[in-house]
């Protein structure tokens, strides 16, 4: 089954049923994704704005970033299910590995956004770096129960030393938004 141009409703309905998959992985995908559209319609409603001129050619770059993430993790709600249903545990491995560094570059689009975007779609910047974070922190898990299968010592220890870095970048790099955010919303 491919929920990728199936209906959210299908996809829930199979998420919630007794099924093996989906699961957790690809809920984190989706959860990616959402937070990747989040940053594009940000941007779209930014873009041609002269408030925001001076910002155009830096707007369009974070535009195709996000769509290209928003994409790349649609494409990972399907993947992860087949890897799940592949019993390789390398591949297994390589979905959720992949996704958490997915959401390590989709948050970074964030901060800049804070203060070169429609100051009236700013909470929408928040709530992107949140699912950003969460969909980074569920694949973190994904990867850890993956490693625990794997008998490679010198993998597991390199690709745990990445993402306990980049699990405090994020953690910092959503924090400062929302404080940021914060800041301006209150006045």
């Amino acid at each position: 089954m491919s929920y990728k141009n199936a209906s959210l409703k299908k996809y829930l309905d199979d998420l919630a049923a007794k099924l093996p998959a989906p699961g957790g992985g690809s809920a984190a995908a989706l959860t990616a994704s959402l937070g990747a559209s989040l940053v594009s319609m940000v941007v779209n409603f930014t873009i041609g704005k002269p408030k925001y001129a001076k910002f155009e050619r830096e707007l369009k770059v974070s535009l195709e970033k996000s769509e290209r993430l928003r994409n790349e993790f649609l494409n990972l709600v399907d993947l992860d299910i087949t890897a799940y249903k592949s019993k390789d545990i390398r591949e297994a491995l390589n979905v959720p590995f992949m996704l958490a560094r997915l959401c390590f570059e989709g948050i970074k689009l964030c901060p800049p956004l804070v203060k070169k975007s429609n100051i009236y779609l700013i909470s929408d910047i928040a709530v992107a770096a949140a699912l950003l974070e969460s969909a980074f922190t569920c694949a973190f898990f994904n990867v850890e129960i993956n490693l625990k299968a794997l008998n490679d010592k010198k993998l597991t220890q390199s690709i745990r030393n990445e993402l306990k870095r980049k699990e405090k970048l994020v953690k910092r790099i959503r924090e400062k938004t929302e404080e940021e955010i914060g800041e301006i919303i209150r006045g």
